[in-house]
Order: C-alpha cells, then sequence, then structure tokens
C-alpha cells in the first residue's frame, strides 16, 4: 500500500470510557478504519488532560473513574480519509476531531540495496 506525500492527518479526541456498540470506542474506530483499508491507526493514551465540559481526566491514584484522553492518529490520502468521516461521524456522540495536511516522509520499511 502506497500513500501520497501530500497526505492528511485524521486526528480523533475521545475519552477512554467512550464507548459504541458496548465496545470502547477507540476499538471501534480501530477496526473501522481498518475494515475500511486505511493505511494505520494508532491510539495514544493521555496522563491528563480536559475537553468541552472542562472536567479535569488525569491518572492520579486517588481518582477511582479515570476516563483518560485518547488521541487516534490516521494518516492517508484525502480521498480516503474524507471517505471514512462519514463512518466517524455515525460513531461518535461527542469528541473532537480536526484535519490536518501533512507530508508523508515515510511508510513501511525502506528498500535494502
Amino acid at each position: 500500500m502506497q500513500i501520497p506525500k501530500q497526505a492528511l492527518l485524521l486526528r480523533i479526541f475521545i475519552g477512554e470510557d467512550d464507548k459504541f456498540g458496548g465496545s470502547p470506542l477507540y476499538e471501534a474506530i480501530v477496526l473501522k478504519a481498518r475494515e475500511s483499508h486505511l493505511a494505520g491507526a494508532t491510539v495514544l493514551r493521555g496522563p491528563m488532560g480536559f475537553g468541552a465540559s472542562s472536567r479535569l481526566h488525569t491518572t492520579k491514584i486517588l481518582r477511582l473513574s479515570e476516563d483518560l484522553p485518547l488521541v487516534i492518529e490516521i494518516v492517508d490520502s484525502e480521498d480516503k480519509i474524507n471517505a471514512f468521516l462519514p463512518t466517524l461521524d455515525g460513531m461518535m456522540t461527542s469528541g473532537l476531531i480536526t484535519l490536518e495536511k501533512v507530508q508523508v516522509l515515510q511508510y513501511g520499511a525502506k528498500a535494502t540495496s
């Protein structure tokens, strides 16, 4: 699979406790991205954050319900990312989605000579 040099970065900000169809939302998004043949997805867990509600989410030991922030990053061609957005919209009830143009320098293993 090749990604064009000029691509889009889809960044999705959600909470660890967010669900879709009884499963964690982040898992559902990554599996749907894979099913949609996107180049790849990475889930990053943040130790602290807040969103629209301004409620602080943290890893502090005394908190019972952490609901830590998660960021899912997906890079692919503009066409493939744009085709995935309606699917993503149907999965999310809250959160933040951003897009930015990126330049892909390498994808996969470099060819050896």
